[in-house]
């Protein structure tokens, strides 16, 4: 018997459960993709907004500013990586710089403590490749850029450490309430019992309420938002986030720095019926092109390395939605978790823990530990450093990912740590191994070789990403 089920493992749920793991409780995060924040942690604009934008008096604006301040801690703790950008909202004219001034009150009600103005002369100062026809622009110095899945998997790894239980590849097919606790089936045949279910789910939130409720309070509406991503040459192209003046859509097509170096272009946001339909368009990313000429010139479009696209879970309903189910006590709903999602997620695990599981009388652990050990960067080390750790393992001296200088020791820790992995894609998202110019075109038949190795799996079983994906699927060179 758990005290929680948290369904799905997105940087909402795995703040959830690191929050709880202070707690004298038995969690278990469920996850039904072959990896934990594998939807909208894993395809989004890595932002941590200042809370410029969300309507006054909304858990967007409050939870927001909350978020933003506590991602400083959990930079200490968790050592995660963070930017600080900045950003910049732009105007063109005298009626957009009064939007301007509209969002600069709107921002003040919401608590973002710094925010200013730079005239045309200051803002071309800073960033010189603004386009020409700007003429002021509002400044919002709290801005940062993070690397989301990262961080999910950091709160992730922590709960692990602290005790949680993590299963993939565990689909929520049916969950059913006894007397005064929840039986929650997976894949159509493991039962799980639990006093509490958490639904984190994402995209699938109303799916995974329908399994219980009859009336669910509200309905996911997906956007599929496209990006290029540009090679890390461009790196200085600019210095702040870019945003345009926001519109009912969103906040727009954006330019944003980002941590590894490289520059993200995008999104465009566009409703689809479709959950999971992650494809990029031909019209999508030529709107792209198109809106970005309103930011910045000489953009610098030859740099492109790939394209992606990701689902934001829009709701029915105007705010985020967490609210234990007014049915089923003791069933919580995280739903309609879109932007400022990302920013807001460890708010949204403080405010759940401290409105809405109150009553549950919570104890402290006396050994909670909040700290994730910081992880080998092997080429950040400086020249003495690296000596020393090819001594003591000589798999550091074996450069596997040439673009972004990723050793053989940095993948093997990535398929055996806390939250290993062993597919192509997964070591990816932990070691960066395939993020660089040639997308993976030097280094994949390497990786692919260190996986099967340590996994002691033949080689033409071997994921790309989620199960049943192999890479190798038929022989092309074989004797007659």
């Amino acid at each position: 018997m758990y005290d929680y089920v948290i369904i799905g493992s997105g940087i909402v749920g795995t703040n959830i459960a690191r929050e709880l793991s202070q707690y004298q409780v038995k969690i278990l995060v469920l996850e039904k993709e072959n990896d934990a924040a594998n939807h909208q942690t894993v395809a989004n604009s890595a932002i941590i907004h200042s809370g410029h934008d969300p309507k006054e008096n909304t858990l967007k604006a409050k939870l927001c500013v909350e978020g933003n301040a506590l991602y400083e801690q959990m930079e200490k703790e968790l050592n995660i990586p963070l930017l600080r950008t900045g950003a910049f909202v732009v105007a063109h004219n005298k009626d957009e710089e009064l939007m301007l001034d509209e969002l600069y009150e709107r921002a003040i009600r919401n608590g973002v403590k710094e925010i200013l103005f730079h005239d045309q002369e200051q803002a071309f100062k800073l960033e010189p490749n603004l386009a020409d026809d700007i003429t002021k622009v509002l400044s919002l110095p709290s801005t940062k850029v993070t690397y989301p899945w990262e961080v999910a998997f950091a709160c992730l790894e922590n709960a692990i450490l602290n005790g949680t239980e993590f299963k993939k590849n565990s689909e929520v097919t049916d969950i059913k309430k006894e007397k005064d606790y929840f039986k929650v089936e997976i894949n159509h045949k493991v039962i799980i019992e639990t006093k509490s279910v958490i639904s984190a789910a994402g995209v699938f939130s109303d799916q995974v309420a329908y399994l219980l409720e009859k009336n669910v309070p509200y309905q996911i509406y997906p956007r599929k938002g496209e990006y290029f991503v540009l090679d890390r040459k461009a790196k200085g192209f600019v210095q702040h986030v870019l945003y345009p003046l926001p519109t009912s859509k969103g906040k727009g097509v954006l330019i944003i720095p980002q941590v590894h170096g490289n520059i993200l272009l995008g999104p465009t946001s566009n409703r689809q019926d479709e959950k999971d339909l992650l494809s990029n368009t031909r019209d999508g990313l030529n709107q792209i092109k198109d809106d970005l000429h309103t930011l910045a010139k000489n953009i610098p479009f030859n740099l492109i390395i790939r394209t992606f696209a990701g689902i934001r879970a829009s709701s029915s309903f105007d705010d985020f939605y967490i609210q234990e189910s007014k049915t089923y006590s003791n069933f919580f709903h995280v739903a309609g978790i879109d932007s400022p999602g990302l920013t807001a997620a460890p708010a949204i695990a403080k405010y759940l823990v401290d409105h809405l599981l109150k009553h549950h009388n919570l104890q402290k652990k006396n050994n909670y530990d909040p700290i994730r050990p910081k992880k080998t960067v092997f080429y950040k080390l400086d020249f003495e450093e690296q000596l020393a750790l090819i001594k003591k393992d000589p798999r550091y001296g074996n450069l596997v990912c040439k673009c972004e200088k990723i050793t053989e020791a940095e993948i093997v820790e990535a398929i055996h740590g806390p939250l290993g992995n062993d597919t192509i894609k997964g070591i990816k998202k932990r070691a960066r191994a395939g993020s660089g110019l040639c997308q993976g075109g030097y280094c994949e038949q390497t990786v692919l070789k260190i996986i099967a190795r340590e996994t002691n799996q033949p080689i033409d079983k071997i994921n790309y990403y989620a199960l049943d994906t192999p890479i190798l699927v038929q022989e092309t060179k074989v004797k007659p």
